[in-house]
C-alpha cells in the first residue's frame, strides 16, 4: 500500500519537529514528566484519546534506588487507541535517553547536561506520532484497534513490564506487537527482520558482601570483604566456561567492584556488580540457578555475609508466523529489496517482555551507514528523512494485520 508512504510524506516535517523537540529535552528512566506532557498534547491535537499507564511499586522503587538509579516515584507511560472492536494490534516506543554528553553540534543538540537521545528512542516516539496521525485519519476503515505505547525505562530494562503489569495489555486486549528501532550504523532505509530470538537476556547481580574490618597487620582477625568479592570475581566469570555450551553464546562480566579507601585497613564491606547475557533459554534457566549458589557458596566459604540485587530481562522473540505475515506489509514501505535479515541483536531489548506474552515482530531500521557511531556513543547522527519510513511500517503493518485477522 504505497499511498501509505505518501501520506507519511505529508507529515514529515511534523515528525523531524517532534523529534527534534524531544531530542532537545531528553529524560532519563521511568518518571518522564515532560516527554508525557508533549506526547499526551500532541495527542489532543489529533484528537486521540489516551491515558497513563504504569505504577513503580515500593519494592522495585527501592531496588533501583539501591542500585544507584536515584528516586524514581512515577512511571509515566501513556496508552492510546485508535479504532475500535477486534482484534488489536499494539505499535510500540519507547522515549527515555541516557547519561551521555552529546558531542555532535546541531540547531536541536540536547539542552539538558549530560543527558542525550543516544539510542534514538526521540526518533522512535516521533515516528510512532507520525503512524499516530495516518491512522487517525483512516480510523473509518480499520479493522479493529491500534493500541499505541508510548514507554519509559526502556535503558533500565523494566519500563514495559511497569506497563504490563499496569494492564497495558488489557482492554482492549492485546493479540499482537509491533516495534521498531533505528540504527545509526546500518544501511539508511534498510530494514532487518529476524525470526526467532532477536536479543539478548539480561541477568543482574549486584552483591553487597558483609565482613569483619581491621588492621591489615591483622588479617587473621578479620573477615576480608575484598578478598571475598576477588574470588567471587573470579568464580563468577569461570561458572559460564564450564557449564554452557560454548555454541550458546554466553557472556558474563562485572562491570563495577568497590570496597575499601585506605591501604592499611582491610574493609568490612564491598559491593560487585555484574550481568550475564545470554539468548537461550535453557542455558539461561541453568545459569540463573547456579549463580545465587556459586554467590553463597564463595561468601559463606570465607564466613562472609551478603545480600543479592537481582534484575532481569527476557530475551526479545520474535513469532516467526506473525514475521511471514506483516513481511509483505514492511516490503511494500522500504521495497522487497530492502528487506534483509542481519541476525540476532547485541544487548538487551525490553519489548521482550511484551513479546513473552504475544506473537510479535521487533525489526530494525537502518538511518545510517556502516561506520558511523553507534547507538549510545555521544556521537550518534541519524538521517532525518528516513524517519518516515518508520511511520509509515507501523501504520501500514496495522492497517494491514488487522484487515487479515
Amino acid at each position: 500500500m504505497t499511498n501509505i508512504l505518501e501520506d507519511s510524506k505529508k507529515y514529515e516535517e511534523q515528525i523531524i519537529k517532534d523529534r527534534r523537540h524531544l531530542h532537545q529535552y531528553p529524560e532519563i528512566g521511568f518518571e518522564l514528566p515532560n516527554t508525557q506532557k508533549y506526547i499526551q498534547k500532541r495527542l489532543d491535537e489529533m484528537g486521540i484519546p489516551h491515558k497513563s499507564c504504569g505504577v513503580v511499586p515500593p519494592e522495585i522503587k527501592e531496588k533501583y534506588k539501591k542500585a544507584g538509579f536515584g528516586e524514581q516515584d512515577n512511571c509515566t507511560g501513556v496508552v492510546a487507541t485508535i479504532g475500535q472492536g477486534e482484534p488489536c494490534i499494539l505499535l510500540r516506543a519507547d522515549m527515555d535517553a541516557l547519561p551521555i554528553q552529546e558531542e555532535v553540534e546541531t540547531e536541536y543538540k540536547s539542552k539538558k547536561l549530560g543527558i542525550m537521545h543516544a539510542c534514538g528512542h526521540d526518533s522512535h516516539v516521533a515516528m510512532l506520532l507520525g503512524a499516530a496521525q495516518i491512522l487517525k485519519n483512516r480510523e473509518s476503515e480499520l479493522k479493529g484497534t491500534v493500541k499505541l505505547m508510548f514507554q519509559p525505562g526502556e535503558e533500565w530494562g523494566y519500563g514495559s513490564k511497569l506497563m504490563i503489569d499496569d494492564g497495558l495489555l488489557e482492554n482492549p486486549k492485546v493479540d499482537a506487537a509491533f516495534g521498531i528501532h533505528i540504527m545509526p550504523d546500518q544501511q539508511a532505509g534498510t530494514l532487518s527482520v529476524h525470526k526467532g530470538t532477536l536479543s539478548q537476556a539480561m541477568d543482574t547481580y549486584i552483591v553487597d558482601i558483609q565482613g569483619s574490618g581491621g588492621h591489615s597487620s591483622q588479617p587473621h582477625k578479620t573477615i576480608d570483604a575484598n578478598m571475598i568479592m576477588n574470588q567471587l570475581y573470579t568464580s563468577l566469570n569461570l561458572l559460564f566456561t564450564r557449564e554452557s555450551d560454548p555454541s550458546a553464546s554466553v557472556t558474563f562480566s562485572v562491570g563495577a567492584m568497590g570496597g575499601g579507601t585506605v591501604t592499611n585497613v582491610i574493609p568490612d564491606k564491598a559491593t560487585l556488580s555484574g550481568n550475564m547475557r545470554s539468548y537461550d533459554q535453557e542455558v539461561r534457566d541453568h545459569l540463573c540457578a547456579r549463580i545465587p549458589e556459586m554467590i553463597d557458596h564463595v561468601v559463606k566459604a570465607w564466613r562472609g555475609q551478603y545480600s543479592i540485587t537481582e534484575f532481569h530481562t527476557p530475551t526479545t522473540y520474535n513469532n516467526p508466523e506473525f514475521v511471514d505475515t506483516i513481511t509483505p506489509f514492511l516490503e511494500e514501505i522500504v521495497g522487497k529489496e530492502n528487506v534483509v535479515d542481519h541476525g540476532v541483536m547485541s544487548g538487551s531489548e525490553d519489548f521482550s517482555y511484551i513479546s513473552q506474552e504475544v506473537p510479535s515482530a521487533f525489526v530494525v531500521l537502518g538511518t545510517g551507514k556502516e561506520g558511523e557511531a553507534p547507538v549510545h556513543n555521544p556521537r550518534m547522527y541519524q538521517q532525518e528523512e528516513f524517519f518516515k519510513y518508520g511511520a509509515a511500517l507501523h501504520a501500514n503493518v496495522a492497517i494491514e494485520w488487522l484487515k487479515q485477522n
